[in-house]
C-alpha cells in the first residue's frame, strides 16, 4: 500500500467512526491520525465529513496536502504537475467555508513558513564571517535572505502564474484581512500576518505602474465595465443609470486602472469633474448636468453637450475607489490621480488647478468622543477653563445663563445632541450657533489630530502623503444623510501642488 493510499485509508477510518457517531473512539482516532502522519488530516475530518460526499472530499484534501508536502521537500514535480497541484489547491480553497480556510491558511503558515532554526544558524554565520572578508560576508547574507523567505512564497508565486491566479491571491488576501479582525488566537494572527505580508509584497510587484493600463470609461464603454464601476463606487454611490451617464458624460471624466491578469475588471476608479473653479459642494458636481448647473433629480438621461474650453480651468477629483480589498496597502490611487492629471492637461492645456473635494469620515465620531471625555472631566471638576473644547462665546450661543447645570457641561451636551440627531439643520438660529464651532473643531481634527505622526483622518493622510495641501474647509458641502452622519455635512478641498509655471511637474518615471 502506497503512502498516499495509506493516508486516505486512515482518513476513511476516521470518517466511518464519525459517521456512526462513535465520539470517544473518533477522538482517539484523531489523536492516532496526528501521530501517524505530519499532515493536518484532522482538518479534513472536521470540515469535509460534514457533507454528504465527505469521504470523496477528504480524499481530495489528502491529495492536496500530500502535494504540498512533496512540493516543499523534493524536486519530483514538473511544470505540469505543479500547475495541476496549484489548480487543485485553488479549487479546494474555494470549496471551503471561512473556518476551514482559516485552519488551512494557519497550517500553511505554520508548516511552510520560514525555518527558524535555519535563520538562527545562518545569522550566527553572518556574525562569524564579518572578519573573513567581504566575499564570504555577501554569500552568507544571501543565504540569510533565502532563509528569511517563507517557503509558501514558492506556492503563491506558482499560483500567480495560473490564469486567474492573481485574482485568486488578491481574494485570498482579502479573506486573510477579514480573518485578522476576528481571530482571537495570537499564534494564528501571527501566521496570518506573515502570510498577508508576503502576499502584499508579491501583489505590489505585480501591480506596479508598468503593468497597469489607464482607461477612460465613457457611456460607450462595455456594459459590464460600467456596471462594475457603478457597483464599486462607495464614496458617492451611483443612484441610477442616468446618474451613471452624467458621471461619464460632458465635463466629466472617469478613469480606471486595469491589469492583464484581471481582464475587464477595474482595479482603481477615479471620478473627475471639469469646472471653472474649485467646487465648494459635492452637490454642484453630482446634481448638475454638465456645465449648465441644473439640479433636477429626474431620471431623464442628460442631453448631449459640447464641452467648451473657456468653461474648463479646474480638474476636481471627487471620488477615488480601490475595488479590491486584497490590494489594500498597495499604492494605486495616488498613481491613478497623477496619470489622470497628465492626461487631462494634454487634453485641456488651459487647466491651472487640480483639486479634490473630499469627505471627512470619522469626524463626527471623533467629535462625540471628545465631547464625552470633556463632559466626564467637567463632572469630576478636573478640567480647567483653558482646556474647554468650546470657547465662552460658543457656550453662550448654545445655552442660557439661568440653567441649573454649569454652562459648559450643558453646552457640550446640547452640541452632542445636535450632532448625533442632526437637529441643527432644522433651525437657522441653531445653524448660526453651531457652524463656527463645527468648522473650528473640524479644522483642528484635520490639522492637529495625529496618530504615530500621521493625520488621524485616513482620507487626509492619503492626500497629504501624496503632496496635496489642505486648502479649504466647506460648510454644508454634503447634506446627504451619509454626509451628515459621518462629517456633519462638511467637506474639504485638498489642492494638488503639481503645477510649476502652468505645467505639471514630472510626476511619473520615464
Amino acid at each position: 500500500m502506497t503512502s498516499k493510499t495509506l493516508s486516505i485509508f486512515r482518513i476513511h477510518i476516521c470518517y466511518s467512526l464519525w459517521k456512526n457517531r462513535h465520539t470517544q473512539i473518533t477522538n482517539h482516532a484523531f489523536t492516532w491520525l496526528k501521530t501517524w502522519h505530519t499532515l493536518p488530516q484532522v482538518l479534513a475530518c472536521q470540515r469535509f465529513y460534514s457533507s454528504d460526499n465527505g469521504a470523496g472530499n477528504a480524499a481530495m484534501l489528502a491529495d492536496e496536502l500530500q502535494f504540498l508536502q512533496t512540493f516543499y521537500t523534493s524536486d519530483v514535480h514538473g511544470v505540469l504537475s505543479i500547475e495541476k497541484g496549484c489548480r487543485r489547491f485553488c479549487d479546494l480553497y474555494r470549496s471551503m467555508d471561512t473556518s476551514s480556510r482559516l485552519s488551512l491558511l494557519c497550517h500553511i503558515g505554520e508548516s511552510y513558513g520560514v525555518d527558524q532554526r535555519a535563520i538562527v544558524d545562518v545569522a550566527q554565520k553572518v556574525i562569524d564571517s564579518q572578519a573573513r572578508g567581504e566575499v564570504l560576508m555577501l554569500r552568507t547574507l544571501e543565504r540569510l535572505r533565502r532563509a528569511l523567505t517563507p517557503r509558501y512564497q514558492l506556492l503563491l508565486g506558482d499560483i500567480g502564474r495560473l490564469e486567474g491566479g492573481v485574482k485568486f491571491l488578491a481574494d485570498m488576501r482579502a479573506d486573510i484581512l477579514n480573518m485578522l479582525s476576528t481571530t482571537s488566537s495570537d499564534l494564528d494572527r501571527a501566521h496570518l500576518e506573515a502570510l498577508q505580508s508576503c502576499l502584499r509584497e508579491l501583489l505590489s510587484l505585480w501591480f506596479t505602474m508598468g503593468f497597469l493600463q489607464l482607461e477612460r470609461a465613457t457611456w460607450h464603454s462595455s456594459c459590464d465595465m460600467l456596471q462594475k464601476i457603478s457597483e464599486y463606487e462607495v464614496v458617492h454611490p451611483v443612484r441610477h443609470w442616468a446618474d451613471m451617464k452624467r458621471r461619464v458624460g460632458p465635463y466629466r471624466r472617469c478613469y480606471v486602472f486595469t491589469h492583464n491578469s484581471m481582464p475587464r475588471e477595474p482595479i482603481v476608479v477615479l471620478h473627475c469633474a471639469l469646472t471653472k473653479d474649485i467646487a465648494s459642494s459635492i452637490h454642484s458636481i453630482l446634481d448638475m448636468r454638465g456645465y449648465s448647473e441644473k439640479t433636477e433629480m429626474d431620471l431623464t438621461p442628460p442631453m448631449e453637450e459640447v464641452e467648451k474650453a473657456e468653461h474648463i480651468t479646474t480638474a476636481m477629483f471627487y471620488s477615488v475607489t480601490s475595488t479590491q480589498k486584497g490590494l489594500q496597502g498597495v499604492d494605486l490611487g495616488n498613481y491613478l490621480i497623477k496619470r489622470a492629471a497628465v492626461e487631462l492637461q494634454k487634453e485641456w492645456p488651459q487647466i491651472t488647478q487640480f483639486s479634490s473635494i473630499s469627505p471627512i469620515p470619522g469626524f463626527r465620531d471623533w467629535l462625540t468622543g471628545e465631547i464625552n471625555r470633556q463632559c466626564g472631566a467637567l463632572k469630576d471638576c478636573s478640567l480647567k477653563e483653558e482646556q474647554y473644547l468650546i470657547t465662552q462665546n460658543e457656550i453662550s450661543s448654545l445655552c442660557t445663563t439661568d440653567s441649573i447645570k454649569p454652562e459648559a457641561l450643558m453646552a457640550l451636551e446640547r452640541l452632542k445632541d445636535h450632532v448625533i440627531n442632526v437637529t441643527w439643520t432644522r433651525d437657522q438660529d441653531i445653524v448660526t450657533a453651531v457652524k463656527p464651532i463645527l468648522m473650528r473643531l473640524c479644522a483642528r481634527y484635520l490639522y492637529r489630530e495625529k496618530r504615530r505622526g500621521y493625520a488621524l483622518n485616513t482620507v487626509a493622510n492619503f492626500h497629504l502623503q501624496n503632496g496635496a495641501v489642505l486648502w479649504r474647509l466647506n460648510w454644508a458641502a454634503d447634506n446627504s444623510s451619509r454626509g451628515l452622519s459621518s462629517s456633519c455635512g462638511l467637506m474639504v478641498n485638498y489642492r494638488q501642488g503639481w503645477l510649476a509655471s502652468g505645467r505639471i511637474l514630472t510626476l511619473l518615471p520615464t
